[in-house]
């Protein structure tokens, strides 16, 4: 039983997408929830009070820094602020109230991605954001919404999320491409990967072992799906939207089962549910659910309903066309929209990194014998095997990965982590996997940065490492609990 002969309806794929929403906006809170106060807290790395009184002594407004926390960065405000997203995530996953409860989601993610910097500054908290603003059109406007009386989305809406799924699509590819890098232009560039994204699983180490053949050929198609994909969702054909939303779906699963990148790959493929249609989707569905689907009326069309979301693909449509095919940078008339970090363009690994230099933090009481700290998931000691994380986002272990590639004096924050770790400050402490100096704190610390590489088959058959690494060089000056005194 189809719900509409000869029609194309999304009255199943809206249903579920509002529930999948909610329970990646579940996911995307706790995860936050539990490094907010070691990350943010009033003695964390970046403690948002801070940033919020220096706003404020700077002049600027709440519209400069749209959040929550302006109006105070307690620790207790902290989390009530990610609290509040809990619960809009539980209203928006049982159904209850979906329009506001998708805007508080929206405005309490926002609260942390507007002055958390560093730690908020992935691209999929961009992109969650902007799903979940979106979805503000999208979603059911009943108080409860339930599947048998679940009535056919805003088709405006349903193209504002499908304009996004291939703006988010698309550049991945185009980026890589229009940075010239030698590696994504020749298709060598998976011959890279595994190693050297931020936090590999343990996957990662048996697919880097491919031929090169292999990997070039999978450069390849990638760059076919990502091209090609967001074409094929616009063309007026059912076989060909499935099959670009399958390609996606695809792709993203791939990319997940070797890589840690938090809620992003469930983001993309929570977006392809929108391109599937009801007549794919009714056969999971109970006969006695559709049968009352198809016998309740559908509301009138309003069209004042698709004023808002046509604005929102307006909006997406000039910063899209900017950054990628014109001077790359926002508009200035656009100016005021810029803070809500709502929309916004995409593009995930741009440069391959063909090398893997790795921070190792160490403490030490007599300045002689230095004992490692271990993080949770990035890689450190040699013998032990990637770990799968996501679609939790280790905020921390992420940022050392950033902090390798660059330089100790832009990290600011690194020196304010290993300044907690000499504090011994429980906040800071929680957020690693083993502290060698539960007793007591260390009186020195030190980053050390080593290169970092896939063992080989025989290698790890001889002595059971996953990694290597080669010798070690200081990353960052030791630092004392008291400062050391100089001879004159």
């Amino acid at each position: 039983m189809t719900l509409e002969r000869g029609k194309s309806t999304f009255v199943i794929s809206s249903w579920v997408f509002a529930r999948a929403l909610g329970a990646a906006l579940l996911i995307a809170f706790l995860s936050l929830g539990v490094q907010a106060q070691g990350l943010f807290g009033e003695r964390g790395v970046a403690p948002i009070a801070a940033f919020v009184d220096s706003a404020h002594r700077a002049g600027h407004s709440f519209f400069d820094h749209p959040t929550l926390l302006w109006f105070g960065a307690s620790d207790a405000m902290i989390t009530a602020v990610w609290m509040l997203g809990v619960i809009g995530s539980v209203a928006l996953l049982v159904g209850w109230l979906p329009k506001i409860a998708a805007l508080v989601c929206w405005l309490a993610y926002m609260s942390f991605v507007t002055v958390g910097w560093p730690f908020m500054s992935f691209q999929w908290d961009t992109l969650l954001l902007e799903t979940c603003f979106t979805s503000v059109f999208f979603v059911s406007w009943r108080s409860w919404d339930r599947l048998h009386t679940h009535a056919e989305p805003n088709k405006v809406a349903r193209w504002a999320l499908w304009f996004l799924l291939s703006r988010l699509v698309f550049r991945s590819a185009w980026v890589k491409l229009a940075s010239h890098d030698p590696t994504w232009a020749d298709l060598t560039a998976l011959t890279y990967h595994y190693w050297t994204q931020p936090l590999p699983t343990a996957l990662a180490w048996y697919a880097n072992l491919l031929p090169r053949w292999f990997h070039e050929l999978s450069c390849l198609l990638m760059f076919i799906i990502e091209f090609g994909a967001p074409v094929l969702i616009w063309v007026p054909l059912v076989a060909a939207r499935r099959t670009g939303a399958g390609l996606i779906i695809g792709l993203m699963t791939l990319i997940a089962i070797t890589g840690n990148y938090g809620f992003f790959n469930l983001l993309t493929v929570l977006l392809c549910l929108t391109v599937l249609d009801d007549q794919l989707l009714e056969r999971f569905v109970p006969k006695r659910i559709l049968e009352r689907l198809a016998a309740r009326d559908e509301p009138t069309w309003r069209p004042r309903a698709a004023v808002a979301p046509a604005i929102v693909i307006a909006l997406s449509a000039i910063i899209f066309y900017t950054g990628t095919f014109g001077e790359r940078r926002m508009p200035g008339w656009l100016r005021p929209i810029y803070p809500f970090s709502t929309f916004n363009n995409y593009g995930l690994f741009s440069v391959m990194t063909t090398s893997r230099p790795e921070i190792i933090i160490e403490g030490s009481r007599d300045g002689e014998h230095w004992e490692p700290y271990a993080f949770r998931y990035k890689p450190g000691p040699l013998e032990e095997a990637p770990r799968w994380v996501a679609p939790h986002q280790p905020r921390l272990d992420w940022q050392m990965w950033f902090a390798a590639l660059g330089d100790f004096r832009r990290n600011a924050w690194l020196a304010s982590f290993m300044r907690g770790l000499l504090a011994d400050e429980p906040s800071i402490v929680a957020l690693l996997d083993v502290n060698p100096f539960e007793d007591s704190p260390p009186t020195l610390i030190r980053a050390l940065i080593y290169e970092y590489e896939f063992t080989s088959p025989d290698e790890r058959r001889e002595n059971g490492h996953w990694w290597k690494r080669g010798d070690s060089m200081l990353y960052a000056p030791v630092l004392s609990v008291q400062p050391v005194s100089t001879a004159e």
